[in-house]
């Protein structure tokens, strides 16, 4: 797993801050306005019986925190008598999953709307932690927002959670050495190889395409994408299906980046997010695969590469598609609430189209409905919208199984073993498989 989050996706990108304008915060107030007066905008909040006390638990919110305070507290005039405590939980991510395991292994009480990423859900859904909210969202209210993140929530073909921010991985080019070497984005792995050698042999002291190799959550996340754009797989409905030929030249290619391409520097197989955008963002690579949040530091006022950066959908191999791993956040409720209809009254607000414009605005969270990537207000923050919606609306979850966490305990090593030349692909392979059908074997006796 990442080894810092802030509650953004567990491929492990940091902190993004949109530096909101007076644009911006005159559009959030006109905002707030419209879901402080419009309460009917969100059903079934005015029911709740008076006094009641309901608890957020989230991870940190990056951004505007006192806009995201005036979010809550026009919920709470939208329903009078309930009073929301939100507390956030340490920035590590496995801290956030070893709290909740914890007290909701116990049958604590004590919080009521939770925040998850979006690899939890059917582990805790299976736990029996969280309560089961299917009768929240019509099949109609389901397809408005993007699919990757409701097949994440779904459990069983039950519902328990709704999406709240979306993200997923993509591919951040020099669109300035492109054009000077008339050249496309690729659509292809092959094609970015060839660019790649292409501006390397003229452009000294620049690297053709970092991606992030460090054995944690990330590389799981980076490795997925080459599996899945080679119509390859871990699962294929109850059989395990990692060890296939298909992965193996997806493996293999990974590693030819480094070992024989050369257009990927060594230094990738200990990168993690970070480190990638620092190189990408003082101008010294052509390629990069990391998550949205980059775009806007990319374009802050002293970057070397401000008004230089494009981005597009990661690169297939030619018989197959780009398929960028889902990230992003989840509200869903405990199972032993005192209070569900508060807490899903809650879980609308927070999850409707009106507050997640405004996340979007304060935080810079990508909201998790579709409908909102073609609003105005928000295309004059980010006029690339658009080709985010193309992005998302092919992003694939992980592994949707409540062994998940086990089967990235079990990859992170294979995969990494690959990519720094210590295993061969068959090898890694083989022994993931054995590994990942003993773990699997409880769940599918059952």
């Amino acid at each position: 797993m990442p080894d810092v989050q802030d509650g953004r996706s567990t491929g492990g990108a940091s902190t993004a801050v949109i530096q909101s304008d007076m644009h911006a915060q005159i559009i959030t107030y006109l905002l707030l306005g419209t879901i402080i007066v419009n309460s009917n905008c969100f059903p079934g909040t005015k029911d709740a019986p008076p006094a009641s006390r309901i608890v957020f638990k989230h991870g940190k919110v990056s951004g505007d925190y006192e806009r995201f305070k005036t979010l809550l507290k026009a919920f709470e005039k939208n329903n009078p008598g309930i009073v929301v405590e939100d507390e956030a939980l340490p920035a590590s991510t496995d801290e956030q999953h070893q709290f909740y395991v914890i007290n909701f292994e116990g049958g604590r009480a004590d919080f009521d709307v939770v925040s998850m990423d979006v690899i939890w859900v059917p582990e805790f859904s299976r736990a029996g932690w969280l309560l089961d909210i299917t009768d929240m969202l019509s099949e109609k209210e389901k397809a408005e927002f993007f699919p990757g993140p409701i097949r994440a929530v779904t459990y069983r073909n039950r519902l328990y959670a709704v999406p709240w921010y979306i993200d997923a991985g993509l591919l951040f080019f020099r669109k300035d050495l492109l054009a000077k070497y008339g050249l496309s984005p690729p659509e292809t792995w092959q094609d970015l190889v060839s660019s790649s050698l292409l501006i390397m042999s003229t452009e000294p002291g620049v690297h053709g395409f970092i991606w992030q190799g460090k054995q944690y959550e990330g590389l799981v996340c980076n490795a997925l994408e080459y599996l899945w754009s080679n119509n390859g797989d871990v699962l294929r409905g109850e059989r395990v299906a990692i060890n296939s030929p298909e992965n193996i030249r997806a493996l293999r290619f990974m590693r030819d980046l480094i070992a024989r391409y050369g257009v990927s520097p060594s230094l990738v197989t200990t990168s993690s997010e970070e480190p990638c955008r620092h190189i990408f963002g003082n101008g010294r690579a052509v390629f990069m695969r990391n998550w949205p949040y980059a775009w806007n530091l990319f374009n802050a006022e002293k970057s070397p590469v401000k008004g230089r950066v494009g981005i597009t959908t990661l690169p297939s191999f030619r018989k197959g598609a780009s398929q960028p791993v889902l990230g992003g956040w989840q509200l869903g409720i405990n199972r032993h609430t005192k209070h569900p209809a508060e807490a899903r009254a809650l879980v609308r607000f927070l999850t409707s189209p009106e507050s997640q414009k405004m996340l979007f605005l304060a935080a810079g969270y990508y909201p998790a409905r579709k409908s909102l990537y073609r609003d105005r207000e928000l295309m004059l923050q980010q006029s690339f919208l658009p080709e985010l919606y193309r992005l998302f609306m092919k992003a694939r979850p992980r592994p949707v199984t409540p062994y998940y966490m086990m089967l990235s305990q079990v990859l992170q090593p294979e995969f990494s073993a690959v990519v720094a030349g210590l295993k061969t692909p068959e090898d890694a392979l083989a022994s993931a498989q054995k590994q990942i059908e003993h773990i699997l074997e409880a769940e599918y006796d059952q």
